[in-house]
């Protein structure tokens, strides 16, 4: 049975109850998602963190459901899916910090703090260009904030594309290293040019997000501009360099403005429920029982609502993503 080093560090003692077939090499997914939710807790991370780990295990869930029906009906010989399902798990992981390595981007948890005067970009080209809009008097201090947001997000994604590259790097050591030379020439260039296709999916994005960032940062925002989310911006940004119609492109563009209203009311729950967090730990000292289990009610409510919102929210996100690379594919043929 081959190894799965995804649980090294955390998993050593989970245990093995599929067959090689099921789940990943017999580690099957509720077993999984618990072990990472219990690695989760001992790292503390806050409210908003867990709620969005359940989202990810969600989505690895649903993904991991949809590649079981393919492989049942043969559609998996090559094992691509599998691989991107192990990369997107090791992906989440890391994302966590339950790789084993430490994350300063995890040690202030608390959503609420996120604040632009304690955090940094790790990216010289993005605090250069940070500090002139900052003191180049073009914005207003809403403005700014919006601004930072969009660098967060920026830095959210390079982050995540290492994050991948790593992975699929590793990924590919380890393929080269059980292959059979004698059946390399058996190794599709379209599998491999499938393989990295996500890898420039997101350099793509990295690229164009930077350049918006820079033309905003040098001439201040447009007042005609339609959206404001950041990944929303990304998602239109990504959908005019697409192959699609006037018609399609018209209709995306709703779809947008409704995922961007959804994003909307999801960080309006993960303030809510950060916020909720830190009262049910003030009202835990107090000794006041009746008080403590109100306090209790209306976290539990707020965490599952964040987690519903937070699921909808990735899914959609990786339903408009999935449509817009068939369409930048098809401007590759």
């Amino acid at each position: 049975m081959p190894s799965f080093p995804l649980f090294q560090h955390h998993a050593s003692g989970l245990g093995l109850r599929g067959a090689d077939e099921e789940g990943f090499y017999g580690f099957l997914l509720p077993d999984i998602q618990q072990e990472l939710k219990q690695a989760a807790r001992k790292l503390h991370l806050s409210a908003v963190k867990l709620a969005e780990l359940h989202s990810d295990l969600k989505i690895q869930e649903k993904d991991e459901l949809s590649w079981k029906k393919l492989k049942a009906e043969g559609l998996d010989e090559d094992g691509e899916k599998e691989a991107k399902l192990r990369r997107n798990l090791n992906v989440i992981m890391t994302k966590y910090g339950m790789n084993g390595k430490k994350d300063s981007q995890l040690l202030d948890t608390n959503y609420i703090k996120d604040g632009t005067e304690s955090d940094t970009l790790d990216d010289p080209r993005l605090e250069k260009l940070w500090s002139k809009a900052k003191t180049s008097g073009k914005f207003s201090d809403e403005e700014l904030d919006k601004l930072w947001r969009e660098f967060k997000h920026h830095k959210e994604k390079i982050r995540e594309y290492n994050i991948l590259l790593e992975t699929v790097s590793r990924t590919e050591d380890i393929h080269k290293n059980v292959i059979n030379p004698s059946e390399e020439n058996l190794v599709k260039e379209e599998i491999l040019h499938n393989k990295h296709r996500e890898l420039k999916d997101k350099l793509r994005s990295i690229n164009q997000g930077f350049e918006r960032l820079r033309k905003v940062s040098h001439q201040g925002y447009d007042t005609t501009s339609e959206f404001e989310e950041p990944r929303v911006i990304d998602l239109w940004d990504m959908a005019k360099s697409a192959n699609f119609t006037e018609k399609e492109l018209e209709s995306f563009r709703e779809e947008l403005k409704h995922f961007e209203a959804k994003i909307e009311k999801h960080h309006h729950y993960q303030k809510q429920l950060e916020i909720s967090h830190q009262k049910l730990k003030h009202v835990e000292g107090t000794g006041d029982k009746d008080h403590l289990n109100r306090n209790r009610e209306k976290y539990a409510m707020l965490e599952e609502k964040t987690k519903e919102l937070g699921y909808k929210v990735k899914k959609h996100l990786q339903d408009l993503s999935s449509r817009i690379s068939q369409g930048l594919q098809h401007n590759e043929l």
